[in-house]
């Protein structure tokens, strides 16, 4: 049996989360195995139940933020009592890489950094910690793989972006259970009420980066054109109670349906029309392949990579432009939009997690061989 440990926040509901979940689920468990280092040692994930039925294990480290001495302790301690041949870190940023560090003094062979951003969230001194360790992290990390293209350039130095020493691991999905069937389309919209509605759909969590407020923006105009418009929001954040008031103080709440975090996704996106996506930045956004399989056209920013666009369902605005104008945009999309199933083609291009969790699985083993 090998073990692979994976170094995340919290296997809460989330992009990464899902997409290291989807490949775990397809993998072949009886000879490879998934264990996870949490940098939070309070409170449960949304994930942990399911990894440890599935026989994986979770460990929990205090997050630096709450004691960087107790972290580098703890991280200490726990790489000198386990041997693992094989770290997979998922990092948005370079800001904190004391894993890779403390893991290749106690002798891990094989040390993965993952790039799933191409910006990073924090303050200045995060930035000048990232720009610092991004200059020597090839001689901590072993292996370099990356959400796309841009977010490599990011995440790695000139030696590694510019070599093509790392691997591009698409953010891929389970693509028969997010291909577009009419029939869910009318069951989940009879469900939530909203089958004579013009529905506007974003899924994210609420946090700055995922631009809300724009969101909220863009809305409000979109409902001037079109009376019957109503806007889904999925997810849950920090910011939730801010955008709750934001939608009171323009007179919205009868017309924005705040779903929270939801097990069904991939019924939700049949109920939408359209989607948008205003980040202020992104890695590659797994939401926006599950919403092209499912038919669903998409107007993002142009901060998120061209990448993304694996079908003719994106559309790319700039964040200069102001609300009315993303409004405008929706509407003459929809008007001359005929819904159609995408899955076959998102499969052929790559995207199936089957594929990608063989994929991983056969790199993971051909590191201990």
């Amino acid at each position: 049996m090998i073990r692979v440990l994976h170094i995340v926040n919290k296997m809460d509901r989330g992009g990464i989360e899902n997409f290291i979940m989807g490949i775990y689920r397809n993998i072949d468990r009886s000879i490879l195995q998934f264990d996870f280092m949490v940098h939070n040692n309070s409170t449960h994930g949304h994930f942990d139940d399911e990894i440890l039925s599935m026989g994986g294990r979770i460990y929990k480290i205090t997050p630096r933020k709450q004691g960087f001495i107790a972290n580098i302790r703890e991280l200490n301690k726990f790489f000198s009592e386990h041997r693992y041949k094989i770290i997979h870190a998922h990092l948005s940023s370079l800001s904190y890489v004391e894993p890779f560090k403390i893991a290749k003094k106690y002798g891990v062979p094989h040390r993965i950094v993952h790039s799933h951003s191409t910006k990073q969230g924090g303050g200045r001194f995060h930035r000048y910690l990232h720009a610092l360790n991004k200059l020597s992290i090839n001689a901590f990390a072993t292996d370099f793989f990356s959400c796309s293209q841009l977010a490599a350039k990011w995440m790695f130095p000139k030696e590694i972006y510019l070599g093509n020493k790392y691997k591009v691991i698409r953010n891929a999905i389970e693509v028969k259970k997010y291909a577009y069937n009419p029939r869910i389309r009318d069951n989940k919209r009879i469900e939530l009420g909203i089958q004579d509605k013009f529905v506007v759909g974003h899924v994210g969590r609420f946090h700055p980066l995922k631009n809300h407020v724009f969101i909220i923006d863009i809305f409000k105009q979109i409902k001037k054109l079109k009376s019957d418009s109503i806007l889904m929001l999925v997810g849950d954040g920090d910011l939730k109670g801010k955008i709750e008031t934001y939608i009171k103080e323009n007179e919205l709440e009868d017309s924005v349906v705040l779903t929270g975090v939801r097990n069904d996704v991939n019924e939700l996106l049949q109920a939408m029309d359209i989607m948008i996506f205003p980040s202020l930045y992104e890695g590659f956004p797994l939401i926006l392949v599950e919403a092209q399989t499912a038919g669903l056209p998409c107007v993002i920013s142009r901060t998120i990579t061209e990448e993304v666009k694996i079908t003719d369902l994106v559309t790319q605005i700039s964040l200069d432009y102001p609300p009315e104008y993303w409004a405008n945009i929706v509407l003459e999309i929809i008007n001359k939009y005929s819904r159609e199933d995408k899955s076959d083609h998102i499969k052929s291009l790559g995207f199936d997690i089957e594929d990608i969790a063989q994929y991983m699985q056969n790199y993971y083993l051909k590191l201990i061989v």
